[in-house]
């Protein structure tokens, strides 16, 4: 396909020398519209090549034309976290390497005043989260009046991290004339509308695959557990099992992401953390060790759940269930990437039974019931289920009748008048009901 497209040279001998020869689904789909200058709209799984699908694009578009070089910067790219922009510029940098063009990436977390330097130069492509960004716009280090094409990558990350006000003003400081690319592995973020509506002009949507679709080369198992004590059992015995190259574990908090990464250390496992408290350099030291081969494990919270590409993942261990379907397709996406194989593993107590059982029908997936010998939990499943396979819950019995409870309302007992008490006063005279005519007191 790439030859009928007349790449320019230098950017052929970029993907010759990253290996690329036959383009993904979705590159096939995504770089021909591009390159003719179209909004998209672009939902595909993770580990699809959608990176490169509008990498590929907005470089050749920049070479074929190139102006000089206090035009500012000609391409821009949003993501929501620093590690997906670190990801994305080692992939630009690996593309653009025989090309005259230069590419940054602008994150929070780093020195403000190099960052300034570094746009001073006026990087033909941007990489950047949009908080640290909209700093530099509003500031004037960034210039992106000539900017051609803008990209939105995993934008209903972006928005659930708050980032909408943010991407709309950095819009606001481009050129109107841009092409813009709204990429993410599920387009059905109900806020994913209104930014469309308002950036891009008559988008076309390209949806490769079915949006809930897991990945077909990710085999998908469950083991139950008791506790969290039997939780961090089953966790050493996986990891002590060996049969992979590197494993990632996740938590819902980054307290227990700490804590899982101090247990796993414990046994002797080559392990670190990544969460969102840590600065920028200490998130890029772990990757680099993780990269390296020099940790084997990485206990991770969400943070790593997207824009994470490492190679021979071989291993996601969910030691808590993520909230949704969509969380878990991220999650899992990190092993069985580019045609590889890879295993995902849910430890489920019997608090997140309903949620497992949620996420299996919302990705139309069932998982593999698996035990660990010595380890089998005591907890089988719900006594009753229901025939979605969520646990049935017991009725509970009405302690009092409906007409019981009105009587016990304080509203219903706020405008009673007190009892009388017997004894204490004397009693109404036989026939005085109160309408009686007044009767004159006898004179004695």
């Amino acid at each position: 396909m790439l030859e009928d497209l007349n790449l320019e040279r230098s950017l052929q001998l970029g993907l010759d020398a990253i290996g690329f020869s036959q383009p993904t689904d979705v590159q096939r789909a995504v770089i021909p519209l591009a390159l003719s200058g179209q909004d998209l709209r672009v939902s595909a799984e993770t580990g699809s090549g959608k990176t490169l699908a509008y990498l590929i694009p907005m470089a050749q578009r920049m070479l074929a034309d190139l102006p000089g070089r206090d035009a500012g910067s000609l391409g821009l790219v949003l993501v929501p976290t620093r590690e997906l922009a670190r990801q994305v510029l080692k992939h630009c940098r690996q593309l653009l390497a025989k090309s005259p063009l230069d590419a940054q990436a602008i994150t929070g977390g780093a020195d403000f005043k190099y960052q300034k330097s570094l746009l001073r130069k006026n990087p033909e492509i941007v990489i950047a989260t949009p908080g640290r960004l909209l700093e530099h716009c509003e500031k004037g280090s960034a210039d992106l009046r000539s900017l051609q094409t803008l990209v939105l990558d995993e934008a209903d990350r972006m928005l659930d991290m708050g980032f909408r006000d943010d991407v709309m003003k950095i819009a606001g400081f481009c050129s109107p004339e841009r092409q813009v690319l709204m990429l993410s592995a599920t387009l059905t973020h109900k806020g994913l509308s209104g930014v469309a509506r308002d950036l891009l002009r008559e988008p076309q949507t390209v949806a490769v695959g079915e949006v809930r679709q897991p990945h077909s080369s990710i085999y998908h198992q469950r083991i139950l557990a008791d506790s969290q004590e039997h939780k961090d059992k089953l966790l050493i015995a996986l990891l002590q099992a060996g049969g992979y190259k590197r494993a990632l574990v996740f938590a819902n908090k980054r307290v227990n992401a700490r804590r899982l990464a101090g247990v796993v250390g414990y046994h002797k496992l080559r392990c670190d953390c990544l969460h969102g408290e840590m600065s920028t350099e200490e998130r890029k030291q772990v990757m680099t060790r993780f990269n390296d081969g020099k940790l084997d494990i990485l206990c991770a919270s969400d943070i790593a759940a997207r824009g994470l590409d490492v190679k021979d993942i071989d291993l996601v261990v969910n030691y808590d269930m993520p909230h949704s379907g969509d969380d878990y397709l991220h999650r899992t996406g990190r092993t069985g990437r580019a045609g590889a194989h890879g295993l995902a593993v849910s430890l489920v107590n019997a608090s997140e039974w309903n949620l497992m059982i949620s996420i299996q029908r919302y990705l139309k997936l069932e998982f593999e019931a698996r035990n660990i010998d010595g380890l089998k939990a005591r907890y089988s499943g719900p006594k009753k289920t229901k025939s979605s396979g969520k646990a049935a819950g017991k009725k509970k019995k009405r302690d009092k009748s409906p007409a019981d409870k009105s009587k016990s309302r304080a509203r219903n007992r706020k405008n009673l008048g007190k009892p009388e008490s017997t004894g204490t006063k004397k009693a109404k005279q036989p026939g005085n009901d109160g309408f009686a005519p007044l009767m004159k007191k006898k004179q004695d």
